[in-house]
């Protein structure tokens, strides 16, 4: 990963969530913190802002710890908040904190315990959430348009597709013509294009735990490409035209796709409130 950052010059790295397993960070003094995150990314290239969304297992543990601005006295590479913008234009991302949306882990049948706090009530944070999603996208007059969410709206790994995504935040996306929705959870990487829409769907979540040997038979139409083992994925945006390429843990590059579209300079943040 640090080879091709070098390579390609990056601009900054975004982690789609469950950022320290198993169970998060225990607070914001954590040393987990430093032995997964500061003491692994050392290569030069990879010394570049890193923008995070909290995943299941982050809130798992102390989820406002990761939030907290004391980790980036510690690394000033970290930035996490639950929902947020990064303008880098020609590219507008948006960050989704998607955790709150999956019923299941308020059903909670395997009797985990989640760090709810800034969540409840739950409808208002998803209703108040969605709005904010659709109030940014409304404005957006970026020329490439991406969220970033931990879980996945199409998937043919060990999770699939994300129901209550498909439902809420899907229609939104397509609403406003998103370019890219990027996601983890599933630990595999796949490019799945939408058939009734402009999306393409990416997972890269093969940090770590790969290799399930899990690809859902169904619902595989407009599946690209599958890569059950470790690697990572990259974007590139010219003035003219994106390549995205997946590559494994060594390097090698494992499916590109390109796309044009016409232009618009660096990056800066803000939250969605």
């Amino acid at each position: 990963m640090g080879r091709i950052g070098a390579k390609l010059d990056i601009d900054f790295v975004v982690s789609t969530g469950d950022n320290f397993y198993d169970n998060g960070l225990n607070s914001q003094h954590d040393p987990s913190f430093r032995q997964s995150f500061t003491n692994v990314y050392k290569y030069r290239s990879l010394q570049t802002p890193w923008f995070s969304v909290l995943g299941n297992h982050d809130y798992r543990g102390d989820a406002e710890a990761q939030l907290s601005p004391f980790l980036r006295k510690i690394d000033a590479r970290w930035f996490c908040l639950r929902s947020f913008i990064v303008n880098a234009e020609p590219v507008e991302i948006i960050f989704v904190d998607t955790t709150p949306l999956v019923n299941s882990y308020f059903l909670n049948p395997y009797r985990q315990t989640y760090d709810w706090r800034g969540i409840t009530p739950r409808t208002n944070y998803i209703t108040n959430l969605l709005k904010d999603v659709e109030s940014v996208l409304r404005d957006s007059r970026a020329k490439w348009k991406i969220v970033v969410g931990h879980h996945a709206i199409r998937s043919i790994g060990y999770h699939g597709d994300t129901e209550e995504l498909k439902s809420q935040l899907l229609p939104i996306l397509k609403a406003y013509d998103v370019d890219f929705y990027i996601n983890g959870h599933d630990h595999s990487l796949q490019h799945i294009s939408d058939t009734n829409s402009r999306i393409q769907f990416l997972t890269s979540g093969a940090g770590s735990k790969a290799w399930k040997g899990s690809m859902r038979k169904q619902k595989r139409e407009g599946v690209r490409f599958y890569y059950d083992g470790e690697g990572f994925l990259s974007l590139q945006f010219s003035k003219f035209d994106t390549r995205i390429a997946f590559y494994d843990v060594y390097g090698t590059i494992l499916h590109t796709w390109s796309a044009s579209k016409p232009f618009l300079q660096p990056y800066n943040t803000s939250t969605i409130n």
